[in-house]
């Protein structure tokens, strides 16, 4: 009888085991909150009173990852809580103190954020483009992708393997190639989250990456984000499109606190439900379409008139391009990546049911 009890015992210590084993295994998707204020106190109340219903926190101010006193703290305080976290750099410390803190958190730590809106910058803002002339578009996207990847490369060390995160809200594709691992496509203001997803989903599955979204303001004056209602909405959108990071930007205009109110968490925990009622399934690719964009072509198919990489105006091809994916997308709805030419190998279809070409090409593996 006392054999059969250690048996028992035995049995059940190495389920217990098992299961907490199986508890620090990554996890299929990544829900939290991209703190971007430097209230460490705060932080952390809203870290015990989320810890619940999210999984992940980005620690996104320089104010506490410069200082690294307070850096260390927070880390280890979300640490201990058994969250994962990414942590946001302008200009990052020495490679090995980067290494000492992989090694002292481990895969808690996910990796780092790394700058931030490369790709919308290029379009919008001049004093911080990477390509400030070219010859034609190739040239623009040659010196865009070896300019950013020489500066994560200066900061990070590809021999390092870090995994190298950031938001944007265009040019997703040469994010990737130039050599993030994962992008969060912003959702947020009035960008098409359908228009978001496809881009951005399209490029990470052609370029063998992860993707996100990082839900961030719709207005430029309090309450800066949307309800808890829409918020609720698009978290799930985010998930129901396999999303594996799914983030909330949560700081005010002047970075001096948070703007996620009472409704916004709920929306967070009724969501950290509805995962759990519906577990991720994988994503059968033979459903979907591909609409292929011309190598090199740096549109942010914002509307008719945008800008080519932030140095071309618009022309006719814009506005034809443009109407053509605006149909493709009603058509296809969900069901269809935006990828790039350039991207297409021989011997790899990617699964995808039709290639949908820019020139009308249409074309089935």
């Amino acid at each position: 009888m006392i054999f059969i009890m250690v048996i028992a015992s035995i049995f059940i210590i190495y389920g217990f085991l098992v299961n907490d084993a199986q508890k620090k295994e990554l996890p299929d998707v990544f829900v939290g909150i991209d703190v971007a204020y430097d209230d460490l106190e705060a932080i952390k109340k809203l870290v015990d009173e989320t810890s619940s219903y999210t999984n992940t926190f980005v620690i996104g101010t320089t104010g506490i990852t410069s200082n690294v006193t307070e850096l260390n703290e927070i880390g280890q305080y979300i640490y201990n809580k058994e969250m994962y976290f990414i942590i946001y750099f302008e200009v990052p410390p020495q490679i090995e103190v980067l290494k000492d803190y992989k090694t002292r958190w481990g895969n808690r730590l996910l990796g780092f954020y790394a700058h931030d809106e490369i790709g919308g910058r290029q379009l919008d803002l001049y004093e911080y483009k990477f390509v400030q002339e070219a010859n034609n578009y190739s040239d623009a996207a040659s010196q865009f992708v070896s300019k950013v990847d020489s500066l994560l490369d200066d900061h990070y060390n590809e021999s390092s393997n870090f995994r190298l995160f950031m938001s944007d809200y265009a040019l997703y594709w040469f994010d990737y190639k130039a050599g993030f691992d994962t992008v969060f496509a912003e959702f947020g203001w009035n960008y098409s989250r359908q228009l978001n997803v496809a881009l951005n989903r399209g490029a990470a599955k052609v370029q063998n990456k992860d993707w996100g979204v990082m839900i961030t303001w719709t207005y430029t004056n309090p309450p800066y984000i949307e309800s808890g209602a829409e918020l609720y909405n698009d978290l799930v959108y985010a998930y129901d499109n396999g999303a594996k990071y799914i983030l909330v930007f949560d700081t005010n205009e002047n970075y001096t606190q948070g703007i996620l109110e009472e409704e916004h968490l709920e929306a967070l925990e009724q969501f950290w439900q509805y995962i759990q009622d519906n577990p991720r399934t994988s994503v059968d690719l033979s459903e979907r379409v591909a609409y292929v964009l011309p190598k090199d072509y740096g549109y942010g198919f914002r509307g008719p008139t945008d800008r080519i990489w932030g140095l071309w105006e618009a022309d006719e091809f814009s506005l034809k391009i443009s109407t053509n994916l605006g149909a493709m997308l009603d058509e296809h709805g969900t069901k269809m990546d935006i990828i790039y030419e350039d991207g297409l190998e021989s011997n790899n279809v990617y699964n995808y049911r039709k290639f949908i070409f820019w020139n009308g090409t249409v074309l089935y593996p």
